[in-house]
């Protein structure tokens, strides 16, 4: 249990990470201590944690997770137990024109943290990564499991790739407490419109083009963020030193499926006729590297530490698409 623990959540402010927190205090016998380090970038969102903010077991820290030297003062103030290691940059497109940053946030970061660890060895860390480290699958056969060979096909993949093999080089070089994660696409409340269904549906709000990179035949699993905080929590309660975890929705889609779902869902909240929305599909060339299907064989997590995913796609979609109808109207 996590019951009177001490934990540094990096990147607490974004779509996942403050999930992750709102579950651990609202839905957990939490006791102890959560300090959310972030550095506020245009993904981060302090409103996302708005049901927390003043909850004493909660503290923000605005900083930078390569910033070694705060690293430091905060292992140094909170005697921290726990790292759950969301901090990174993780749009794929960004990362094609702009991969310095990804290099920055995503490698060194992480190598920050890891230096830190060997001077307080007490600590766990958990690495939140993506099924994008394994490249994708050419055909809509087979699944990625914790034993599938790396094959990065972006700047973005590659460097949660090269976080990977330092966090698990370093538990196996310096004997430190580490546990990975790959998670399939996550969706849910609160997510930053540059994803895929928060910029679906606000295109259809706002009457733009529903763009689709190439055939749209691409093909997705998506995880809902709540699902993905539960399992999360089960590998930092269950998991094993020095493990890897596959956790995935098992709701494989084609992107074009997906839009058409959201179509759907949104058409029947707003009593309109969803023919209005799907004439705005028009479909732009397909952007470099892209990936054609990625899915997760999650066996391991399901026997070893008893976690399923629980929620239906359409009814995590509802969920999504509320959340941006409510941000809308403010």
């Amino acid at each position: 249990m996590l019951t009177n623990k001490r934990l540094l959540v990096t990147g607490g402010a974004g779509f996942m990470g403050s999930d992750f927190i709102r579950h651990v205090l609202l839905k957990t016998k939490f006791a102890g201590k959560i300090v959310n380090l972030d550095l506020l970038t245009y993904a981060g969102n302090l409103d996302n944690l708005t049901e927390v903010e003043n909850d004493p077991r909660y503290t923000f820290v605005k900083g930078d997770v390569s910033d070694a030297k705060l690293i430091e003062e905060l292992f140094i103030k909170h005697s921290f137990d726990m790292i759950v290691h969301f901090a990174a940059e993780t749009h794929v497109d960004r990362s094609i024109d702009q991969p310095k940053t990804f290099i920055e946030t995503n490698i060194l970061g992480t190598y920050t943290l890891l230096e830190a660890l060997r001077r307080h060895r007490q600590i766990h860390l958990h690495l939140i990564s993506t099924d994008e480290v394994y490249g994708d699958l050419p055909t809509r056969e087979g699944t990625f499991t914790e034993q599938s060979p790396y094959a990065p096909s972006s700047p973005y993949a590659a460097s949660k790739a090269a976080a990977d093999h330092l966090a698990l080089s370093y538990a196996r070089t310096y004997d430190l407490s580490v546990t990975v994660s790959h998670a399939s696409n996550n969706y849910g409340g609160h997510q930053h419109p540059e994803k895929l269904i928060p910029r679906m549906i606000q295109r259809c709000l706002t009457g733009e083009d529903l763009t689709v990179y190439g055939s749209g035949e691409q093909v997705r699993d998506w995880l809902f963020v709540e699902d993905h905080s539960e399992a999360i929590y089960f590998i930092l309660t269950r998991g094993k030193k020095g493990q890897v975890y596959n956790v995935g929705g098992e709701n494989e889609k084609t992107n074009l499926e997906v839009i058409d779902h959201i179509i759907e869902r949104l058409s029947e909240l707003q009593g309109t006729d969803p023919d209005i929305y799907r004439k705005r599909i028009i479909h732009v060339a397909d952007r470099p590297g892209h990936d054609f299907r990625y899915a997760m064989d999650i066996a391991k997590i399901k026997k070893e530490l008893g976690w399923i995913p629980k929620t239906d796609f359409d009814v995590g979609l509802k969920k999504a698409i509320v959340s941006v109808l409510q941000t809308a109207k403010v």
